[in-house]
């Protein structure tokens, strides 16, 4: 197995301990947040009803540069103003197997600034 693979094998099974505990419900939806090399991703999603509340990403807004942090806490703001003019005001942050520095960190934290809570 080349180091790629156990990379990725070991992202997701850090994935799914995350997703054990967290679930998104209408009261309290899940944040989640994908990072590529290039781009961040951000999405608000209801689990019991199976639908996407809320999304912002490094290429919705058309950014330059996405794959740093600065780009991550535009789509931290982006995703908070989106949550609260769908009716979110608290929500769990579902890291998606990566650790939580950098560009998370930066989007986590641009969201609490925005008025998101978690």
């Amino acid at each position: 197995m080349n180091a790629t693979l156990v990379k990725q094998v070991r992202r997701q099974r850090r994935k799914l301990r995350i997703r054990k505990r967290v679930l998104g419900t209408a009261e309290c939806p899940r944040l989640s947040v994908y990072r590529s090399l290039k781009h961040v991703y951000a999405q608000v999603i209801d689990d019991l009803a199976g639908k996407t509340l809320a999304s912002a990403s490094t290429r919705s807004l058309h950014l330059k540069q996405g794959g740093n942090a600065a780009a991550a806490k535009e789509v931290g703001q982006a995703i908070a103003e989106k949550a609260k003019a769908a009716g979110v005001a608290s929500v769990v942050f579902d890291r998606n197997g990566f650790r939580y520095h950098g560009r998370l960190k930066a989007l986590a934290d641009a969201a609490r600034e925005a008025g998101l809570k978690f």
